[in-house]
């Protein structure tokens, strides 16, 4: 127990005040001056050292501002408060030396510096650190004027935290009022159980008690936690007059007090509740007098009071003999005040609101009701214009939002205070303060009520009979949902009323609201008893839904329940709501049970499309001639005139061109294959494949008895095998399919696939390599497929040197070359067929544009399985003669430097890759730039006899990596068949900018099924541009260009440039008419090297074989064309290319057949992704697809499984408020489920199929209601 008497209060005070003004120096200058603001940091349970520090900050002139003691670095709130200290100037902080001992340290043993804290000078004010002042040394005579008094802090609903000031004049008005409302006396002993460090606890414990020199008993919180009936003890001990405490004191005490029948509360003649402006806190005033009237406590005793930090003590009950009118209560329907109007109802129902009065406006304040009359307390109705002029103080209630129109006397508002008694601004905050401090009240004619501001008080209620104050809610609890109020308060109190001793962990029940979608939807926080099971939560949460849904008629739009003690707390007991709901947002509660209701909550969303019938195109072309718009259409350059003097032209068919390359330049490189540690494997000039391809044809025909036109299967590692192989197939007369082989780690999933594709291409033959045969015939394979279901396997490892009789000449230019399978992003397993003439087209048409010749070297990091990346590595340089050094995408698993290192060390100047190996290297290698950079010192080579033990760790570059420069590079192509990945490509240039890779160099290429190459951007021409177009239109099939950084705006960079050879225009995809510039519709592709037709299609056999031979409805309806799949549209730029001609470029916004068609317009599920993979900083990748019209999005989640619930809220969240979508399913998975084809395309259908045959292995899988 600490005692003060009043002359130790001011000896102390006066010496606190003395050392503060004349014993702190700093550069010998004072460190405090009259008017600066000083933090006073003291636990609840020291009251008398804080009313010290309080009245010693006063004697000196000082400001004092009180915060709460600091546990730790990372309290909630705390960065908050510091903002409050910054904005305050506070430089110095005021303590005792237990708290400062208790307080956070450095490792130099000086108080840690706290998260968004100003530095601090910590002063203990103990006796002994305090210094006498002299006799002769008096404090300055103060008058009470509009000088700040005090500061105290306030957070507000969003969390952030402000300094109310109190005027000089406004705390002694206060003090005034109080003691005249309360009938405070002197020597009166008064038991505060609150906080007096701000609030009530602040006013009446050490303000006013001072004034009237009354004695103060005050109960420290933890003292409460540990006894709750101390407060009541104290009361009877020492026979108080008043006491002061809140509802939930009066609660604690109720359960506590079974047993106690010795106390007594017949000396009280003042209860002041201090929260009576909470409506529920009726409950805990009836049920303390139910108990506790026999023991002496008497009902006119009960004083509720309304207050706020704006303006102080608002109103409170007076008891009879002070001359207050009877108590009253009134029943309201919710509904009606959701609405913001009274009704009162009938008390036996459940969706009733029974509140009792607060009392009367302070003394001297005066009511002004609807109708612009003012009505005194005890006093009759008369001129509003007369009494105003009169008046000292007025309360009124004005509409919550817009401009302060009084309300009529049935409808809810704010209380707005006009009284010499309230704080005066919001320090340093000039902006809100006007808002909130000077508000200007007006009738419904719009005249004022008054010549004097009003202070918002932040309450909601309205004035009934005799003048009594009711208050139904606070504005900080306030949720407007659609039209209606809800107050958070009455959602806690019906989320209580479903068995809360069962289930909730000590009551402890937060209720915010979030912004989704421009409305308030209502979030439910509760922490859970240890021992609930998942049933139980989930039948309490079903519950409390149907509890809120028929008592308030409004849903819960995310109820989540933690585990217990894990919500913030607040300084003294209670929730930290505010920073509950930071966290919420953040992705930071880290729920154990989550239930997310968008499907019934959200109803404001934007009405589905309508579609409208389809004009014509022949009306699309004349609208656009009208509107001065070209037709869509471009092409790449001419090839007719421009390799008439080339060897090449001469030679149709590649088997021919490699014949003739193996006789004219038999030592000439063409391939170069390195190892994971940059090493050559292998090495392969004109006459090497020449004469391998020739040893495999012989083997064909000889062995596996194939004759002309058999399909064979290539099922080979990245290599030069492979390419072998490929023109062994070509010299006999085959036609070569080439198969990714199954890996060894994962043949249950892989080799089935390569089952497919060999049964579906039916081939005859399958060439593979001695490991992979054995793998093809081992006891895991057969656990996949029968072994006796393979045809031909013949493994090209160790085949003779025998040379055919005769190469195979087609006899035509359109005869099948070989067969190019691939399973698309749908799920859908199609193979195309590749002629002769449309093989060597590709080849030509890639050499112009990139400048391909013998003396050029490239870099090629690719799949050598189909596509481009195939032509890429198998066809173009035995066309063009260039050297290719071949890095296999599997390698960079072990070593991820490896292709950047063989583009520097070859000095490539064009490379290709894929966005699998952009990705790889982006984030293997982005925080080692500095290394690579750096010159070997020496070569590093592993020994032959033995492996090395010189092992480079995992993720950096072994020795023989580094040295490397990209400086060579000019152009730096990704081959995709899909929309650029803007923010990959950026990112990987701006990481390898300091290796010296050029601003200009990446680029992507576009192609498909129909028509592998369309565009690559090359060595020559503009740089690919970037457009910026509305989300929102896209979704209409519309295109809308916009500013950069526009709301809804998604950048679209241009696929390259469209090569020789090439045509492109947009078409309509269902009227087949061609469309405008920069209007959104379908590519189709008119092109030699197009694929002449489907093979097969396994997964989808009703795609039609229009695919490759279509025509416009309108227009050019001769030429033939292929359709893409894919939407884009075509915008003439501004630049020039080589041959001075504007330039076009296209745009791919994404494939037709992966859009989701939802509420009538068509999403594009890469933009859906990237907003889910911004919500959190653990989602390290998202894919999402529709199921029986619902919306399924699959996280992956790269941390603790923790952190997995969290993401449902906020997937929720984004998806709505970016896409206007309800998602229905959130599905969390561990990294690697979603799987990935060789060109890093996510294979969304296979996803599918994996969850809805339940294989996805999930973490949690949240269903939406």
């Amino acid at each position: 127990m600490n005692c003060c008497c009043k002359g130790k209060l001011w000896s102390r005070s006066l010496k606190l005040a003395y050392t503060l003004l004349n014993k702190l120096t700093s550069k010998n200058e004072p460190l405090l001056k009259p008017g600066d603001r000083v933090a006073l940091v003291f636990p609840n349970s020291d009251p008398v050292m804080f009313t010290v520090a309080f009245y010693g900050c006063l004697l000196a002139e000082l400001v004092p501002v009180p915060i709460e003691v600091p546990l730790t670095r990372k309290d909630a709130g705390s960065q908050q408060v510091g903002f409050l200290l910054g904005s305050c100037g506070v430089a110095l902080a005021l303590t005792t030396d237990a708290c400062q001992k208790g307080l956070p340290k450095a490792q130099t043993g000086e108080v840690a510096a706290f998260k968004g804290w100003p530095p601090l000078t910590w002063l203990v004010i103990d006796g002994k650190h305090l210094t006498k002042p002299p006799k002769d040394w008096h404090p300055s005579a103060q008058d009470a004027g509009a000088g700040t008094a005090y500061i105290e802090y306030k957070t507000s609903k969003e969390g952030s935290t402000v300094g109310v000031a109190v005027s000089h004049a406004s705390l002694l008005a206060q003090c005034q009022a109080l003691t005249q409302a309360c009938g405070y006396s002197e020597a009166e002993t008064l038991t505060n159980v609150l906080d007096f460090k701000r609030d009530a606890g602040l006013w009446h414990g050490v303000l006013t008690s001072v004034m009237n020199r009354m004695h103060v008993v005050s109960i420290p919180y933890a003292l409460m936690k540990a006894n709750p009936l101390s407060w009541i003890q104290k009361v009877c001990a020492y026979k108080a007059r008043a006491a002061l405490v809140k509802s939930r004191d009066m609660h604690w005490s109720l359960l506590a007090q079974r047993g106690q029948r010795d106390v007594s509360l017949s000396s009280l003649r003042l209860l002041v509740v201090a929260d009576g402006a909470n409506p529920w806190s009726i409950s805990s005033c009836d049920a303390f007098l139910n108990v506790f009237q026999a023991r002496g406590l008497r009902p006119e005793v009960i004083c509720p009071c309304a207050s706020s930090p704006e303006a102080l003590t608002v109103a409170i009950r007076r008891p009879p003999d002070l001359g207050g009118p009877p108590p009253r209560r009134a029943v309201l329907s919710m509904s009606c005040l959701s609405h913001g109007v009274i009704r009162l109802d009938a008390e036996e129902k459940l969706s009733v609101l029974t509140v009792q009065d607060v009392g009367q406006v302070m003394p001297g304040g005066e009511v002004t009701a609807g109708d612009g009359l003012v009505l005194r307390p005890g006093g009759s109705k008369g001129s509003g214009a007369r009494e105003h002029q009169r008046a000292s103080a007025n309360v009124c209630v004005v509409k919550v939002e817009g401009t302060p129109y009084l309300c009529k006397t049935d409808e809810v508002g704010e209380i707005c205070v006009n009284s010499s008694a309230t704080a005066t601004a919001y320090y340093g905050l000039l902006g809100i303060t006007k808002n909130i401090f000077e508000t200007v009240p007006v009738t419904a004619g719009g005249a004022p009520v008054c010549d004097r501001p009003f202070t918002r008080t932040g309450l909601l209620g309205f004035i009934g009979p005799d003048n009594l104050v009711f208050v139904v809610g606070k504005l900080d609890g306030l949720m407007v949902v659609g039209v209606r109020r809800h107050n958070a308060d009455d959602i806690v109190a019906t989320a209580l009323a479903v068995e809360p001793m069962k289930f909730v962990y000590r009551g402890r029940i937060a209720v915010f609201s979030v912004t989704v979608l421009h409305d308030d939807r209502i979030v439910l926080v509760a922490e859970q008893r240890p021992d609930a099971s998942e049933e139980d939560s989930f039948q309490w949460m079903s519950r409390v839904l149907q509890a809120i849904d028929s008592i308030h008629q409004v849903g819960v739009y995310c109820l989540a329940l933690v585990p217990a003690n894990t919500l913030p707390k607040a300084p003294l007991g209670g929730i930290h709501v505010s920073e509950t709901k930071q966290r919420f947002l953040e992705g930071m509660l880290h729920p154990c049970n989550v239930l997310m209701c968008p499907h019934t909550c959200v109803t404001n969303l934007p009405k589905p499309r309508q579609k409208q019938p389809e004009v014509g195109p022949a009306s699309m072309v004349v609208g656009n001639l009208v509107a001065g718009k070209r037709i869509a259409q471009a092409s790449g350059r001419e090839l007719s005139h421009l390799e008439d003097s080339d060897q090449a032209r001469k030679l149709l068919f590649l088997p021919d061109v490699l014949r003739w390359r193996a006789s004219t330049t038999p030592e000439h490189l063409l391939f170069l294959l390195l190892s994971a540690k940059g090493t050559v494997t292998s090495t392969t000039t004109c006459i090497q494949l020449h004469k391998k391809a020739e040893r495999v044809a012989a083997a064909l025909m000889e062995k596996a008895r194939l004759t002309t036109g058999a399909h064979v299967a290539l099922v080979y590692p990245p290599g030069v095998d492979l390419i072998a192989a490929f023109y062994g197939c070509l010299y006999c007369g085959c036609v070569p399919v080439t198969v990714r082989p199954p890996h060894p780690q994962n043949l249950a999933t892989t080799l089935p696939t390569v089952k497919m594709i060999v049964e579906v291409s039916k081939s005859a033959c399958v060439l593979t390599t001695q490991a992979i045969t054995r793998l093809l015939k081992s006891k895991e394979a057969l656990a996949a497929v029968d072994v006796r279901t393979w045809p031909t396997i013949l493994d090209t490892d160790d085949i003779p040197k025998k040379k055919v009789a005769s190469i195979f000449r087609p006899p035509s230019p359109d005869v099948l070359a070989y067969l190019d399978f691939s399973v698309s992003t749908t799920g859908i397993l199609a193979g195309v067929k590749m002629s002769h003439a449309a093989t060597s087209a590709l080849c030509r048409s890639i050499k112009l544009q990139c400048e391909l010749y013998p003396s050029r070297q490239i870099a090629i990091c690719l799949d050598p399985y189909c596509g481009l990346g195939f032509a890429l590595w198998c066809l173009c340089s035995v066309y063009s003669g260039h050297q290719s050094v071949l890095v296999p995408p599997p390698e960079l698993e072990t070593n991820v430097s490896l292709w950047l290192w063989a583009v520097s060390q070859y000095k490539a100047r064009v490379t290709f890759c894929s966005y699998s190996v952009m990705e790889m290297c982006a984030r293997g290698l982005g925080a080692q730039t500095a290394v690579l950079r750096v010159r070997a010192v020496r070569a590093w080579r592993e020994p032959r006899t033995s492996p090395s033990s010189r092992k480079p760790s995992r993720g950096a570059p072994p020795p023989a990596m580094k040295g490397v420069n990209l400086s060579c590079v000019r152009t730096c192509m990704v081959v995709a068949e899909e929309r650029p990945r803007i923010a990959l490509t950026q990112s990987f240039s701006k990481l390898f900018r300091d290796l010296g890779l050029p601003a200009r160099a990446v680029s992507t290429t576009f192609g498909c099924r129909v028509n592998v190459a369309i565009c690559l951007q090359g060595t020559a021409g503009p740089d690919p541009t970037t457009v910026y177009v509305d989300m929102r239109a896209l979704r209409h099939d519309r295109v809308r260009l916009v500013e950069r950084g526009s709301p809804h705006s998604l950048p679209l960079t241009e696929s390259g440039k469209i090569l020789p050879g090439v045509k492109v225009i947009i078409a309509h995809s269902e009227t087949r008419g061609p469309l405008g510039d920069s209007h959104l519709g379908e590519v189709w592709v008119s092109s030699p090297h197009s694929a002449t037709g489907y093979y097969t299609v396994y997964g989808e056999e009703g795609l039609h074989a229009d695919h490759f031979s279509a025509r416009l409805s309108f227009g050019d309806t001769q030429t033939v064309w292929a359709r893409t799949g894919f939407l884009g549209f075509l915008r003439r730029t501004e630049l020039t290319d080589a041959s001075g001609e504007r330039h076009d470029a296209l745009y791919v916004v994404g494939s037709l057949d992966e859009t989701l068609e939802l509420r009538g317009m068509r999403y594009h599920p890469v933009d859906i992704e990237t907003s889910v993979i911004r919500a959190h900083r653990s989602i390290a990748e998202c894919a999402v697809f529709t199921w029986t019209n619902l919306l399924v999005v699959v996280v992956e989640l790269d941390g603790l499984e923790q952190d997995a619930l969290d993401l449902v809220a906020l997937v929720t969240n984004v998806v709505l408020e970016e896409h206007h979508l309800v998602v229905g399913v959130v599905v969390i998975v561990d990294p690697g489920v979603i799987p990935i084809n060789s060109r890093g395309e996510k294979q969304r259908m296979h996803l599918r199929d994996g969850f809805l045959a339940d294989q996805l292995d999930p973490i949690y899988v949240a269903y939406n209601m």
